[in-house]
């Protein structure tokens, strides 16, 4: 059957009684178990997505036609889905099934979007390659001897397959942006605040942000259209209104953009040299079209991966000290009493990386190092957000590498936990500030035929702006 890459194309088929939702969803649910060796999906929900798509044709042939009719959603598997069991990829959490939808699955399910199943990810999306899950590595369906990314590889590389149409995951540093990246496809990270977290199992949650994963950049308008927006469920989630961000987007596409790029990042000797030639093209095309792209110098870069980790783990020590095996998921069965239950359940149940971020997390709020570390880390978070504030006053957005290369070969880093954290130099910024940013698909290595991709990054709730800018550069990329 045709693989569907946009909703508007769909939709025609759909009115014009070429397509049906119950033929869709037998076609994907085929081809999931087709490509059940990439270990994309920890769980198919079969059943259900049958039966939905059969309320939905019901409600088509009707002339009920929801902004989400029949889209074919993938779901990381930390987003509660209501009966279903959800994991984080995590043994500590195996057996647990949801009792409530997160609010960002519930608006897609009331657009008309049909949850096709829940994906493999990083345990706790604490990852840059998917090589934590404790159900096994994600494969990237590109070549299957490479990493999908992480932490959000098996959202990513469920779209890169072809088993759905769409795909939700979490960005905590770069978990949407860097497995798009590696597969292929537009991956959005919103403003902190423009998703409810409520149902998003948390890792850091001043940096946890819901994102989505499309072929599309006016795909990723349309959904973040549907699931935006204020929640009483969310304390944390801004009651700023949400637009219509395809036809804002489509409003801004003929205006000429004001465009910033680091040199400190775009000439560095850890960026990839492909990648490298190919933003400086893409810059020359973008100016060429008549937008205004410029240098600016950006003291601050060697403190990014610091500042992200101290407070991302810190953060993780506290929210994850509720798993300890009394109300839910693992508990070591053979405890002779409560505390060798408590580190028995937590020793075994958390896998090796969850565990040392905990480690480090505890370690940094400790008496005697709090100030020397995440109090710093802290004001260094507070000088990167009035930094980029300070150039959103004159730009309308940030160009960046997304990665500094291509996907790496499974296994290639796993042995060192510095490297894989490197990998997310270029896309922990935007969570440090809490600012949008995407990855669009850039080009293709002709070292390994991989793709990569290009980050924007625009100031707080312009995702219009993020989207438009997105728009140009995929225009003058092609």
């Amino acid at each position: 059957m045709y693989q569907y890459k946009d909703i508007e194309q769909l939709h025609k088929d759909f009115k014009d009684k070429k397509v049906t939702c119950a033929d869709l969803v037998q076609d994907y649910i085929q081809r999931i178990k087709e490509k059940n060796h990439l270990n994309i999906f920890l769980e198919v929900f079969e059943n259900y997505a049958i039966e939905r798509a059969q309320k939905m044709d019901e409600e088509i042939a009707k002339g009920v036609l929801k902004p989400l009719s029949g889209l074919i959603v993938s779901i990381k598997d930390n987003l509660c889905f209501k009966g279903f069991e959800c994991t984080a990829a995590s043994k500590i959490l195996k057996g647990f099934r949801s009792t409530y939808t997160a609010t960002a699955v519930q608006r897609l399910i009331d657009a008309g979007a049909i949850i096709i199943g829940r994906t493999n990810c990083d345990e706790f999306a604490m990852g840059s390659s998917n090589e934590n899950s404790a159900y096994g590595i994600v494969k990237n369906p590109l070549n299957e001897e490479y990493v999908a990314g992480g932490s959000s590889g098996g959202s990513a590389a469920s779209l890169a397959a072809g088993l759905c149409m769409a795909s939700l995951g979490s960005d905590t540093g770069g978990s949407v942006r860097q497995p798009a990246s590696f597969c292929g496809v537009v991956g959005l990270k919103p403003t902190y605040g423009r998703i409810s977290r409520w149902g998003l199992i948390a890792y850091a949650s001043s940096f946890d942000q819901i994102g989505t994963f499309t072929y599309t950049i006016s795909d990723a308008a349309r959904i973040l259209s549907i699931i935006a927006g204020a929640d009483d469920f969310d304390a944390t989630c801004a009651e700023i209104p949400v637009p219509d961000y395809v036809s804002e987007m489509n409003e801004l596409a003929t205006k000429k953009f004001r465009i910033v790029y680091f040199p400190e990042i775009i000439d560095s000797d850890g960026l990839h040299p492909e990648i490298k030639q190919s933003i400086h093209q893409t810059i020359e095309k973008l100016k060429n079209e008549g937008h205004t792209v410029e240098p600016v110098h950006f003291k601050y870069l060697k403190y990014l991966i610091p500042a992200y980790y101290v407070l991302t783990t810190a953060e993780a020590s506290s929210n994850l000290s509720r798993y300890d095996g009394v109300r839910y998921g693992y508990r070591y069965p053979d405890a002779k009493d409560l505390e060798e239950m408590y580190k028995k359940t937590r020793s075994i149940g958390f896998g090796a990386e969850v565990k040392r971020r905990i480690l480090l997390g505890t370690f940094v709020l400790s008496v005697g190092y709090y100030d020397a570390y995440y109090t710093k880390a802290q004001k260094v978070r507070r000088v990167l957000h009035d930094t980029i504030k300070e150039i959103f006053k004159n730009y309308d957005a940030i160009l960046m590498p997304t990665t500094p290369s291509t996907a790496f070969k499974i296994g290639q880093k796993s042995d060192d936990p510095l490297k894989l954290y490197l990998e997310d130099i270029y896309t922990v910024l935007a969570n440090l500030v809490g600012i949008p940013a995407i990855s669009i698909p850039l080009g293709q290595s002709k070292e390994n035929q991989l793709p990569y991709g290009l980050q924007v990054l625009t100031n707080s709730f312009e995702e219009s702006k993020l989207f438009a800018v997105s728009q140009c550069i995929s225009s003058v990329i092609k």
